[in-house]
Parts: structure tokens; sequence; C-alpha cells
């Protein structure tokens, strides 16, 4: 790439995903405040808000309840996720009429290069037109899409387009349009690296400008470095690092479930892990993964957490073996007829394929791929409850809704088998 010549990064990021897509299966939802994620009185999270629902004080990742007492007159959605991985998949089908560099950073948001496209689409702000009106008519969606330099300017630049806007960051201008915003508008600062940035007397990033990258980095280490590259909107620090568009694994895959009460009933707790493992290890064979490490998680009523994990001898992308390491981990150090709030099942240490093949019983593995692969197909076709091991059968459950499945558009979805 000429780098004499300014990159064109876009982020086009979907307008309030979950609800809309609500919306088209259910036009009366429109215009109505309405929390996704579950029922008023159930212990989970809110998944998505819509704009509505918003001017309440209502955001993700607030207990439902909490979101019902600000908002009663909401209209609560238990969320369908393989809705919203389909239309994901719309949307990034459309990207790439846009572009060839394109990568979902989750699954309702999406980088592309746009460098040297101009002879085909026009110029930033013509083809970022014609992408939110192809989205809209193709999809019935609407979108934001922010326009700079870099994935960082792009990306701060779609939420101050929200909602259904476009703003385009000119070359040049970037430290002047972010100098302004508080400085917890900048991707990657949270609460804690907020607060302190206000005892340091930073409120704006224009405020970060003014220090020397060594005092940022004394202060906090090489975060302090990517702060200060983005704070004059540079692509510094964690998923900026890379190019759009280049394949990144992720770290690891995990499912949780919050009972609606606390239960001790040792074949309901077997019931869920056995369906948490189903759903992991479903996640593992759509990303061709094979994970090295089981974590199990659980939580006491009184919010005592404890996780443990277990290294296998040979990788795995099975739903039985993942279940059976938990369900071991989950006899060993569970306090027997204690209540349990919540359980949750992760995946780690991925390998591209299956370490060894069980030289005792090579065939046994094959077979349980086999039939596993053949569930995942009608989960597919029928959605994710339509088929199931019986020892999950009990604890049946609705899939967490969250932006960050294990495969999304774009990303590697090949089967392998072992062997």
């Amino acid at each position: 790439m000429n780098t004499s010549m300014p990159r064109t990064i876009f982020h086009v990021d979907m307008d309030a995903f979950f609800v809309s897509v609500e919306e088209l299966y259910d036009p009366s939802l429109k215009g109505k405040p309405v929390v996704v994620g579950g029922q008023r009185d159930e212990r989970g999270v809110v998944s998505a808000a819509s704009y509505a629902a918003r001017k309440f004080g209502v955001h993700s990742a607030m207990p439902l309840r909490t979101a019902a007492k600000l908002c009663p007159h909401a209209v609560f959605v238990d969320g369908h996720p393989e809705r919203y991985r389909e239309y994901s998949g719309h949307v990034h089908e459309i990207l790439c009429r846009f572009s060839p560099q394109v990568e979902m950073a989750s699954v309702d948001e999406a980088y592309l290069d746009m460098t040297g496209t101009e002879r085909l689409h026009g110029l930033p702000l013509r083809s970022a037109h014609r992408l939110h009106e192809t989205m809209k008519s193709a999809t019935q969606l609407n979108c934001s899409i922010g326009i700079g330099t870099s994935r960082l300017i792009a990306k701060v630049g779609s939420a101050k387009a929200k909602p259904n806007g476009v703003l385009w960051v000119l070359p040049a201008q970037e430290a002047k349009f972010l100098a302004p915003l508080d400085v917890r508008d900048i991707p990657g600062v949270g609460k804690v690296t907020e607060k302190k940035l206000h005892e340091m007397g930073i409120e704006r990033v224009g405020d970060l400008t003014r220090l020397e990258d060594r005092d940022l980095e004394q202060r906090f280490g090489k975060w302090g470095l990517a702060l200060a590259g983005k704070a004059r909107g540079e692509d510094a620090g964690g998923w900026f690092d890379s190019e759009v568009g280049e394949d990144s694994d992720p770290k690891s895959i995990s499912h949780e479930h919050t009972y609606n009460e606390d239960t001790a009933e040792l074949d309901r707790l077997h019931s869920t892990l056995m369906r948490l493992s189903e759903m992991v290890g479903r996640r593992l064979r759509e990303g061709g993964y094979f994970a090295r490490t089981i974590q199990l998680k659980f939580r006491y009523k009184d919010f005592t957490t404890f996780t443990r994990a277990h290294s296998l001898e040979q990788s795995t992308q099975l739903d039985t073996e993942i279940y059976e390491t938990v369900r071991r981990l989950f006899l060993q150090n569970w306090k027997t007829g204690t209540p349990i709030r919540l359980l949750g099942v992760q995946a780690s240490n991925f390998e591209a394929g299956p370490s060894q093949i069980d030289l005792l019983e090579p065939s046994r593995q094959q077979r349980w791929q086999k039939a596993l692969q053949a569930a995942d197909h009608v989960r597919d076709k029928f959605g994710e409850s339509s088929i199931g091991l019986a020892t999950g059968m009990k604890g049946g459950f609705r899939e967490r809704t969250h932006e960050n499945p294990a495969a999304l558009p774009g990303k590697k979805t090949e089967r392998k088998e072992p062997g």
C-alpha cells in the first residue's frame, strides 16, 4: 500500500440491531421501549434496548429487573440469537460488495478498508451514502457509518453519527475531532481508567495530548502508550494492532446460565452443564477449533464465584467430552447441597485439529463427531433448541443473546473431522 496516501476506513454499526431484527418479525414493537435479553422478572441482563428505552436509562449489561424499574412500561423480549446470526450474514454479504477487506468486529458491527475504491464507488462520503441506502433496501435495517483514516477514528465517528447517520472525519482533522470528546469516548477506556484519568485532571481527549507519552507509560504501562496513540487518532493497542480483514481467532468460547431461582437439585445442575457443553461444542465445531483446556464456573447464592480448569490429554470439540470434564470438576468442588445461582462452561487453548486420536477407540470419537455434526445441521435448520442430548433436556434454556458468537460472518467456519 502507498504509505503517502491516507487510508480510508469505514466503521459500519447497525442501529439497535437486536431490537431492529425483532421489529421485522413483530412490527408492533416499532417506536416502543423494547428490551431484548429476557423477561422483566428474570435474573439475566439486558442484551439490547431500543432508543425509546434508552431514554429512561436502560442500557446493555444492566440487570433485567433494574431495567423494569427504570422503564416499567417497556416490552421485554427473550431474544433470538439464530435470527441475529442470520441477519449478520446478510449484513456481511452487503459489505463485501463494497470492499474485499471486511472484518466483522461483532455480530452487528464491521470495519471496511475502502482505500483505493474511489474509482469504483466514488469519494468516501458518496460511497458511504450508497452503502447506507443499500443496507436499508436489502435488509430493512438502519446503520450508522463512521469514516476516518484509522479504525479508531471510524469507530468513534459512527458512535457520533448514531442513529442512522454518516460522519466523515477528514484527513489531518483527527486531533481536532477528538479533542473536545470525553475520554470515555475512546474505545477501551472503561470506568476504572476514566476514574484514574479524572484524578489526573484529564477529562477530555485533548487533555491527554498535552501529556508526554512516557508520562502515560509510567502511569499505565503499555496501555498508557496505546492511550497516547489513540488520543492522536491512531490505531494503537488491542484489536487495532492488526489489519482490517486479517484473520484473528478467539481466545476462548464460553456460555453461562443464571437460574431464576437458586437450585441444589443435582439432576438439574447436571442437565444445565450438559446443555452448556452442547452450546460450547457447537461453537467449537462452527469455528473448526479443538480445545485443550475446559473450565467450569459456578456461583453460589451469596455471589461467591469459583472457576476450575482442567487440561485434557487430547484436544476436543465433542460435547460429551466437555461435559464429562466439567461434571467431574463440579462434583469435586461443589459444596454438596449448597444452592447454585450460575453455571458456566468455557473452552480455550485452541488447536487446529485433535492432538491425537484415541488409539483404543478411534471409531468411538468419529461416531460421536458425525452424530454431533448431524445435530448441528438440524439446529441450523430448525433452531438451537430443536435437538439435544438426553442429559441436557432438563437443562433447557435460551441461548444467551450477545454480540460475539464464536463464528462471525467472514471468519473460518469449516467443520474439521478428526483423523
